[in-house]
C-alpha cells in the first residue's frame, strides 16, 4: 500500500487550521479583547502560512501573510479587534479554504478582500499594495540570530530555507553559514542536517517576531537570539510589552516563550491520522468477524464437545468486544457537526437582519463518522430554516415582550441505541392556518379536512411544501424539508416537530448510533427470515386464531384498551403459505405511532451486521440492507417506516377491493 499523498495530507492539516481560526475568530466576535484568541488566531494563521509555503501553495502563503500581519497588529495593541475586521478575516479565510483545496477563485477576489482587510484595519480606503507594508512602528533594532536544526529535521520536514525567508521578511537580514559540523564524506548521511547559520537581522520587531519564525521546531532546535543596539524608544517598548521569557537570549529562554498549547500537545495523549477508508474496511473485516462467530455458535450449540463450545463462547466474546471497540473508534463527537453552525448563524445574522444567538448543549455526544457526514445537510436546513421562519426580526419581538436576540438550541443526548437531536428556536411558532391553507392550495389535503395537530405540522415536510411570501436566499422554493424527511428515513431515524404559537418550535431527530452494526429481533415469516431492528421494538404479543379472523378487513388489535394496527407480512410479502397457528405480533414504534407486524415465529435476538442491497434491489423501499445469518442463510432487513407506509396502503386498497 503506497504512502500518503503529502499534498493531501496538507490539505487535511490546512482545513483543521482554517477551522480552529474560524472558531477562534467567532469567539472573537464576543470577546474582542481577549488576548488568548487573539494569539490563538494569530498562531493558526502563522502555521498556515508556513505550512503553505512549505508545500508549494505559494498563493495561499502570500495571501495568508497578509491576514497575519494584520494579527500582529491586533496582538500588539496596535489595532482593535472589531466586528468589521473578524468579518474581514472570516471572508479571507473561506477564500483561503479554496486556495488550500485548489479550487478556482475569482479573478480580483483577492484583492477585493486585501482591500477591504485594510481598510478595517487602518479605518481608511487605500490601494491594495499598501496592504503589504509594514505599518509603521518603533526604530530599527539589529539582532544577532544563530540556529542549528536536529540531524533528523529535513526527515520530519522541516526546511531551513522557509525559516530564512521569514527572518527576510522581518526586515534586512545578512546571513552566513556554518559548515563546522560537517563531517567526512564517507560519514556523511544525505538526509541529516549539519549546517548552523549565523543571521544578523536589522527589523522593527521584537523578540516575540523572531520566535514566531521557529514556533514549529522551537523545541527541538537550538537558538541563540541575542538584541547588538537598539534605540531608547525601542528599549521603551521592550520594556512595556516583552514577557519575562523574552528578556535573556539564551537558548533556554526560548523554549520558554515557546506557545503553551504546544508543549500542553506533547504532555497529551498521543493520536495518530488514520484515512476514513481504512477505517471503513476495518468494520468490514469486523462485521464479517461477527458473522464467522455466530455461524460457530451455531455449529458449537448442536455439538456435544465441550471444548468446541468454550471456544465458541470464548471466540463470541472476543467478537463482541472487537465490535465494541471498532464502534468506539469510528465515533467522533457531535460538536464537530453543530461547530460548523456558529459561522452559519454568523452569516444569518447579516443575511436576515436579525440578531441570533447559538447555543449548544451535549456537544460530547458521539455519533458514528459516517452517520455526523450525513447529518450536515439536514440539519442545515432546518438551521437555516429556524433562522428565516421561526425567529422574529428585533423590532418584532421587542413589541411581542422578548428579547431582541432570538435563540436556537442545538442539542444532543443519547437514548439507548440512539441519538436524540433537538434543534430548538423560541421564535414565532408554526401559524397552523397558514399551514393549512398552503397545503389546501397545493392539493395535500382537502378543504377542511380533519387533521390532528402532528399530522397539520408534519405536512412541512411535504415535497414542494413552503409558507414563505417571498423566495429569498435562505428559503421559499419549497425545498430542502421533503429532503431533510428522506434523509433522516434513510439513516433509520425518525423525525418529530412540536411547536407553540409565539413561543417557538422543536424539531427532534432520532438517529440511530451506527449505521454498520445493529441489535436486531430475528423473525420467521412463512419460509423466509427477517430482522427487525431491535430499537423500533416496543413488546411482542401472541395473535391468538380467534383474534386473526375477528380482525380480518380491519387489521386492528386492542392492547390495553389502545387499539393498534397491525400488518400481515405474509400478505404482504406474498409468501404464499398458509400462516402459523400460533402467530405473533411485534409492535413496533415510528416515532408517534405504533404498528403490529404478524410474523409465524420470533426466533430471539440477532447481532446483525448490515450489507447494503444490489442496485438493482435498492429501490425496493421495505427494507434496509440484509445479513448473512450464522447458518449461512441470508435475512432482509426491515425499514420499518417506509414498510408501515407500504402495509397501510396495502390495507386500503385491500378494503376497496373488498
Amino acid at each position: 500500500m503506497s504512502g500518503l499523498d503529502p499534498i493531501e495530507t496538507f490539505r487535511q492539516e490546512a482545513q483543521e487550521l482554517l477551522e480552529q481560526v474560524e472558531q477562534g475568530l467567532l469567539d472573537l466576535a464576543h470577546r474582542p479583547g481577549d488576548r488568548d484568541l487573539i494569539d490563538a488566531v494569530f498562531r493558526g494563521l502563522h502555521t498556515l502560512k508556513g505550512s503553505g509555503a512549505m508545500f508549494g501553495f505559494d498563493a495561499l502563503a502570500a495571501f495568508t501573510h497578509h491576514c497575519e500581519t494584520a494579527f500582529d497588529r491586533v496582538r500588539k495593541g496596535e489595532v482593535p479587534a472589531t466586528p468589521r475586521l473578524v468579518a474581514c478575516v472570516l471572508a479571507a479565510q473561506d477564500h483561503m479554504r479554496a486556495l488550500a483545496e485548489g479550487r478556482p477563485v475569482e479573478p480580483g477576489a483577492g484583492e477585493a478582500l486585501l482591500a477591504d482587510l485594510h481598510a478595517a484595519v487602518d479605518g481608511a480606503d487605500a490601494p491594495v499594495a499598501a496592504a503589504i507594508a509594514e505599518p509603521a512602528g518603533p526604530a530599527a533594532r539589529v539582532w544577532k540570530i544563530r540556529f542549528s536544526l536536529p540531524a533528523d529535521a529535513l526527515v520530519n520536514g522541516a526546511r531551513p530555507l522557509p525559516l530564512l525567508d521569514e527572518l527576510r521578511e522581518l526586515g534586512e537580514c545578512q546571513v552566513r553559514v556554518i559548515t563546522d559540523g560537517l563531517p567526512m564524506l564517507e560519514d556523511l548521511v544525505p538526509t541529516e542536517c549539519h549546517l548552523a547559520w549565523d543571521v544578523l537581522l536589522t527589523t522593527p520587531h521584537g523578540r516575540d517576531a523572531i520566535d514566531d519564525v521557529f514556533i514549529f521546531v522551537i523545541d527541538e532546535m537550538t537558538l541563540e537570539v541575542e538584541e547588538l543596539t537598539a534605540s531608547r524608544e525601542a528599549e521603551t517598548a521592550s520594556a512595556d510589552t516583552a514577557e519575562p521569557s523574552q528578556a535573556a537570549p539564551t537558548e533556554k529562554s526560548a523554549e520558554a516563550s515557546a506557545p503553551q498549547d504546544a508543549r500542553a500537545a506533547k504532555a497529551g495523549g498521543e493520536t495518530v491520522r488514520v484515512p476514513a477508508e481504512r477505517l471503513d474496511e476495518m468494520m468490514d473485516r469486523v462485521g464479517e468477524l461477527v458473522i464467522a462467530q455466530s455461524r460457530l455458535k451455531q455449529l458449537a450449540s448442536s455439538s456435544l464437545d465441550t471444548a468446541l463450545r468454550a471456544v465458541a463462547e470464548e471466540i463470541e466474546r472476543l467478537a463482541a468486544e472487537m465490535r465494541d471497540t471498532m464502534m468506539v473508534v469510528r465515533m467522533v463527537p457531535v460538536i464537530q457537526l453543530f461547530g460548523r453552525f456558529r459561522r452559519l448563524i454568523h452569516d444569518l445574522q447579516h443575511d436576515t437582519g436579525k440578531k441570533i444567538e447559538l447555543q449548544i448543549e451535549g456537544e460530547t455526544t458521539e455519533l458514528d463518522k459516517t452517520v455526523i457526514e450525513r447529518l450536515a445537510d439536514p440539519l442545515v436546513h432546518l438551521v437555516r430554516n429556524a433562522a428565516d421562519h421561526g425567529l422574529e426580526t428585533p423590532e418584532q419581538r421587542l413589541a411581542a415582550g422578548k428579547s431582541e436576540a432570538g435563540l436556537i438550541r442545538l442539542s444532543a443526548v443519547q437514548s439507548g441505541a440512539e441519538v436524540l437531536i433537538t434543534i430548538t428556536d423560541d421564535g414565532r411558532g408554526v401559524d397552523r392556518d397558514r399551514v393549512r391553507a398552503k397545503a389546501e392550495e397545493n392539493g395535500l389535503i382537502a378543504p377542511g379536512q380533519a387533521l390532528t395537530d402532528n399530522e397539520l405540522l408534519n405536512l412541512i415536510f411535504a415535497p414542494g411544501f413552503s409558507t414563505a411570501a417571498t423566495i429569498t436566499n435562505l428559503s421559499g422554493r419549497g425545498v430542502g424539508m421533503d429532503v431533510v424527511k428522506k434523509t433522516i428515513e434513510g439513516l433509520r431515524g425518525s423525525l418529530d416537530i412540536a411547536s407553540n404559537p409565539g413561543e417557538g418550535s422543536v424539531v427532534s431527530l432520532r438517529i440511530p448510533l451506527t449505521l454498520a452494526i445493529i441489535d436486531g429481533l430475528l423473525v420467521r415469516v412463512g419460509a423466509s427470515r427477517f430482522v427487525i431492528p431491535l430499537a423500533n421494538v416496543e413488546e411482542c404479543v401472541e395473535l391468538s386464531p380467534a383474534q386473526d379472523l375477528r380482525s380480518t378487513g380491519r387489521s386492528l388489535i386492542t392492547l390495553r384498551d389502545e387499539l393498534v394496527p397491525f400488518i400481515r407480512l405474509r400478505e404482504q410479502f406474498n409468501t404464499g403459505s398458509a400462516p402459523d397457528p400460533h402467530q405473533k405480533i411485534v409492535v413496533v414504534s415510528t416515532g408517534q405511532d405504533r404498528v403490529g407486524l404478524v410474523v409465524d415465529q420470533i426466533l430471539g435476538d440477532h447481532q446483525t451486521v448490515i450489507k447494503p442491497l444490489s442496485s438493482f434491489h435498492a429501490d425496493v423501499g421495505a427494507f434496509s440492507g440484509a445479513t448473512i445469518l450464522g447458518d449461512g442463510g441470508v435475512a432482509l432487513i426491515l425499514d420499518i417506516p417506509p414498510l408501515v407506509n407500504l402495509g397501510q396502503r396495502h390495507d386500503a386498497q385491500m378494503r376497496v377491493a373488498g
